[in-house]
């Protein structure tokens, strides 16, 4: 079965992001909590950090503030703010081609990275801040409305949380959608998230994504947040940083169409993936000259010990 496709565009004030193929979007956190690299790190490591996720193949950076660990405080806004402007400032001035999302709710921070020229809020609650969708509309940025059914920081897993749980996820995005399109968000701007195990068992996230082209009848561009997740390290037993496998198989089934956007730890490994996939996946002629550099054909150099020329 072919992985669903969406809209191919996404519409960023003055720019459009083309999604003919997937886009993936690199992760770096300027929190000191995050699951999958802890610590703080100075302003010059994180932008460091984002060049190489660029030059691994990521076409939009998501900037965190706050872990989404749950059951522990949210992070006074103020002091998101101070953790994520200066490296949204940063990518701005550094990186002016980069597409740039940060990963918040809280109205005080939307203001502050859009102002200084984030492109994408990425909220995980669902639009609970009422003030959120007419910032985004204010600036024509662009904005992801996730599906979750609890505040964020909560973490809640019950069999019994949804009659129908594709059905639910679907209600839930097209009445935020609406929301956000009420506000004045242009349409063109947004992704639906259905959310792959926020508020989810292992069991309802594999449902929804079996069911993804039924969450968004309207073929809005997708956010699939699916790198290293709880889902899959239950089918697998493994810890996140042993989920690559597990990852490249959930991009493989649900997240290689178009009109996709891939939050992804592992930019790179993502890349080159891809790229045989699309390939095998492809009737185009390949070009009868490919060949492999000598350089990539051995392990440590040629038996020999010589280079090559």
């Amino acid at each position: 079965m072919a992985a669903p496709s969406f809209r191919p565009d996404l519409q960023l004030a003055d720019r459009v992001l083309d999604l003919s193929r997937p886009v993936l979007m690199g992760v770096v956190n300027a929190n000191p909590d995050s699951f999958s690299d802890p610590g703080h790190r100075p302003l010059e490591a994180q932008l460091e950090q984002v060049h190489a996720l660029v030059a691994d193949g990521a076409g939009v950076i998501d900037v965190g503030g706050q872990s989404g660990i749950t059951n522990v405080p949210e992070v006074d806004p103020s002091e998101e703010v101070d953790r994520v402007l200066p490296l949204v400032e940063a990518i701005v001035a550094d990186l002016p081609h980069v597409v740039i999302s940060v990963d918040t709710y809280k109205p005080a921070v939307v203001r502050a990275v859009l102002e200084a020229g984030a492109h994408i809020v990425n909220d995980v609650s669902g639009l609970r801040a009422p003030e959120l969708a007419p910032l985004v509309a204010a600036h024509r940025a662009g904005l992801v409305v996730m599906h979750t059914a609890a505040p964020p920081k909560t973490r809640l897993q019950d069999t019994d949380l949804y009659g129908d749980v594709v059905a639910d996820v679907r209600d839930f995005l097209a009445a935020k959608v609406a929301e956000a399109v009420a506000a004045g968000v242009d349409e063109r701007s947004i992704l639906v998230d259905p959310g792959p195990d926020f508020t989810k068992t292992p069991a309802q996230t594999v449902a929804v994504l079996r069911g993804l082209a039924q969450l968004d009848p309207a073929g809005l561009p997708a956010l699939l947040a699916l790198s290293r997740k709880d889902f899959i390290g239950a089918l697998t037993h493994t810890r996140p940083k042993e989920r690559l496998a597990g990852t490249l198989a959930a991009i493989a089934a649900v997240g290689s169409g178009s009109g996709v956007v891939l939050r992804v730890h592992d930019v790179g490994e993502v890349r080159r993936f891809l790229t045989v996939l699309d390939v095998l996946s492809s009737e185009a002629p390949v070009d009868p000259e490919l060949r492999l550099a000598d350089e990539l054909r051995w392990a440590a150099g040629r038996p020999d010990g010589t280079t090559a020329v």
